[in-house]
Order: structure tokens, then sequence, then C-alpha cells
């Protein structure tokens, strides 16, 4: 596999779990709601920094341990993949929904950016995602690890922003735009979930090899 599909491959994957509802999105349209398109905007920037510090934990915890414990290498390859395809099977039979939420009182924009900074730290499924997929994409063969975290890193905060970004924009302009719509993200859902089983038996397989 070269280092562009490689990229492409966690593009994709990223994008899919960065787009299904949950947590992260919920406290941005949540904010957004409550105190308008800055504080929407706001939110969205503390989750980008919550997505970097992933990115370091990534590298430093997951990157290290492959690079100085090889042997470790293809069970993380396979626990990862099985971690993928298991949430994957887990979207493609929900019924996600952004559901209503409850209105609050205005906050200033660096307590918003710093609730939503804690909101991402603390979503679990978000460290549980970096333990699973970092190690089937950092490759020695694709240069320093420190070069591939900047790329890795510069991919999560864009995704974050065009999506997280994109929802705070829409639910600034109406509510409806988005809450009132849940077939939309039901089928969102499973389509992410769809995408999550497909690349991570397809990684599994090339990862092996490549190992």
């Amino acid at each position: 596999m070269t280092y562009a599909e490689n990229l492409w491959l966690f593009l994709i994957l990223l994008t899919g779990v960065i787009i299904v509802p949950g947590m992260d999105m919920a406290f941005v349209i949540a904010k957004t709601l409550s105190g308008g398109r800055r504080a929407g905007l706001a939110a969205t920037a503390g989750m980008m920094a919550g997505g970097a510090c992933h990115t370091l934990f990534g590298v430093s915890a997951v990157a290290g341990l492959t690079l100085w414990m090889p042997f470790f290498a293809r069970p993380m390859l396979v626990l990862g993949s099985a971690y993928m395809i298991w949430i994957g099977f887990t979207l493609a039979r929900s019924s996600i929904v952004v559901g209503a939420v409850e209105a609050g009182g205005i906050l200033p924009l660096k307590r918003i950016v710093f609730q939503a900074l804690i909101t991402c730290l603390l979503n679990p499924k978000a460290w549980l995602f970096t333990l699973a997929v970092y190690p089937q994409f950092l490759k020695s063969s694709y240069g320093p690890y420190w070069v591939q975290a900047i790329v890795m890193g510069m991919m999560t905060v864009l995704v974050q922003l065009t999506i997280y970004g994109g929802f705070a924009l829409a639910a600034a302009r109406g509510r409806d735009a988005i809450v009132n719509r849940p077939t939309l993200t039901i089928w969102v859902g499973r389509g992410a979930g769809a995408m999550l089983m497909a690349i991570a038996i397809y990684i599994v397989f090339r990862g092996w090899n490549d190992l």
C-alpha cells in the first residue's frame, strides 16, 4: 500500500467516524442552539483541540509501542480491526438520531472551547478509536512518525472543522435543519457502519502482509 493510499483510507475512515452523530456532535449542536453561531464555532474549535490531543496520544503511545515492541504489531492490527468491525456492525443496526437539546444560558466563548475540549477528551470511544486505528496507519516505511503525525493531525482537525463546523452553521440557521430529520441521521449512521466494516476487513488483510 502506498502512502497516498494509506492516507486516503485514513481520511475515509476518519470522516465516517466523525460524521456519525454522537456525544461530540450533540455538544456542538447544543451550544449552537443555546448560544448561536459563534458559540457553535467555539465548540467546534474545542473539538479540534481534542482531536489534536488524540493524535498526539496515538503517536506517542501506540506508535511508540509498535516501534519498540514489534511483536505487538499484528495483535494490535487484528484487535483494532475487530473493534472497528464491531463498531461498524453496531452502527449498521442502529437508529441514531440527534435528539432535542435543552437550551441553556450563553457562556463566554473561551469557556465553551474549554468545555468542548474536555467533552472530547472524556469521550471513551475517541480513545478506543485512536488505539484501534493508529497502529494500522502509522508505518516506519512512510517516514518519521512525527511527520506522519502532523499530516494525520491536520487531517483530523480539518475533518472536524468541516463536519462539526458545518453542523454548527446549519443549526444556527434553524433547529429543524438537523434535529427534526431523524431519517437522515439514521441512514448516515448505518452507511458509516457499513463503511467501517468494509475498511476494517480490507485493512487487516493488507496490513497483515505488510508486517
